[in-house]
């Protein structure tokens, strides 16, 4: 893990102190929090290069169990709504 220091003023920091202390955090949580969200989940791009990736994961997995996703393991609309088919 690393460390980094910054320089901020007094009234910032004095701010920050407590709006940290309201969320029963620290001032390097906020910060740690805000990089995350700045790097990761802000980005929609990074999210959904994400989810590509996740989707060919599963895709490759099901594939090499011999489990593809194909047409024929679809059911009818009649089929999707069969109540006791679901008991």
């Amino acid at each position: 893990m690393k460390n980094i220091t910054i320089s901020i003023d007094d009234d910032l920091y004095g701010r920050a102190r407590m709006k940290a202390a309201e969320q029963g955090t620290s001032i390097s949580a906020l910060f740690r929090d805000y990089l995350i969200r700045l790097t990761v989940e802000g980005s929609a791009e990074a999210e959904f290069q994400r989810l590509a990736r996740e989707e060919q994961e599963l895709r490759a997995e099901l594939g090499a169990r011999g489990r593809g996703l194909k047409a024929e393991h679809s059911l009818s609309r009649d089929e999707l709504h069969e109540r006791h088919a679901l008991r």
